[in-house]
């Protein structure tokens, strides 16, 4: 009979491209993840896939079987979870991946929520603005902001954040509101710190994405910079919503050009493609999803 560690191996070989890939970021030995494809291809009866000295290719049969194992696999991993979370309270240590500024305002609320409800748990969290390599870094779990560029992880939509162009009352009174997008290029910006290249705004103009070049005397690369030196009258920012959401309700800054406003930035939770999540995974996953709905993004 199969067992799952072989099925798993045949998936992340034909996700990874190679055997030496796969066993990698399964955390296993090439000779390991090698027995478990043979023990695949002796139990089908076919070669599933092709080797070459650098890279392993799906047979036909070896795609075929590949599209209808890893829904089922995945299947099986969910009952399995669901069983256990029934069966066995979490515990362990949860490694957690978030970005810097998104951590402390609502991931870490959610992680005294949890620790709360789960008193065996201890939870190591990462909080950094790049991207965790989630195999390298032992992460569990990590929420990554925008779209995501690498397809090969397992993801979770939690929510998505609106981002907005915003200015304080002070400036806007003495240099006027901009009331179209292209306005902004008549306007001092302040802006984010990016090497030899031009700062551009994206909107939603006439039913299209487009670029607009901004321009100003200021810019930084850090956030909180850009906050301040927009309240206090210096030029016109754009950032995530939840993050000036108290000036704001205070009134010192405004929001400007809502009608032209991009697409949301979305909000996901990430972990490696061949691991079955564990329980306490998943139930953090939850529970952060749920805190993230209720919240003002």
């Amino acid at each position: 009979m199969l067992r799952t560690e072989d099925l798993e191996a045949f998936l992340a070989i034909v996700e990874q491209g190679s055997q030496t890939a796969a066993a990698r970021s399964l955390g296993r030995s090439l000779q390991s993840v090698s027995r478990s494809l043979a023990a695949v291809e002796r139990a089908v009866g076919v070669p599933l896939v092709r080797r070459t000295t650098r890279r392993s290719a799906p047979t036909e049969a070896g795609l075929a079987f590949f599209r209808r194992l890893k829904p089922a696999l995945a299947e099986i991993a969910e009952a399995s979870l669901d069983a256990a979370r029934l069966q066995a309270e979490p515990s362990g240590l949860l490694r957690i991946g978030a970005p810097a500024l998104f951590a402390p305002a609502h991931i870490v609320p959610a992680i005294c929520d949890f620790m709360a409800r789960y008193p065996r748990v201890e939870i190591e969290l990462k909080a950094s603005d790049r991207p965790p390599d989630l195999l390298e870094e032992r992460l569990d779990v990590a929420v990554r902001i925008r779209e995501l560029p690498d397809s090969r992880l397992r993801a979770r939509k939690l929510g998505e954040l609106r981002v907005v162009v915003f200015g304080a009352k002070s400036y806007f009174a003495a240099h006027g509101r901009p009331e179209r997008p292209d306005d902004l290029t008549r306007h001092d910006c302040v802006l984010r710190l990016a090497e030899g290249e031009a700062e551009t705004w994206p909107f939603h103009i006439g039913g299209r994405r487009r670029a607009v070049r901004v321009q100003g005397r200021f810019r930084t690369d850090s956030t909180a910079a850009i906050h301040e030196a927009v309240a206090r009258g210096r030029g016109i920012g754009r950032t995530p919503l939840w993050q000036i959401r108290d000036l704001v309700d205070q009134g010192v800054v405004e929001i400007v050009l809502e009608e032209f406003e991009a697409a949301r930035l979305p909000v996901h939770a990430v972990w490696q493609p061949t691991r079955m999540p564990l329980a306490k995974t998943r139930l953090f996953v939850d529970l952060l999803a749920a805190r993230l709905r209720e919240a003002r993004l």
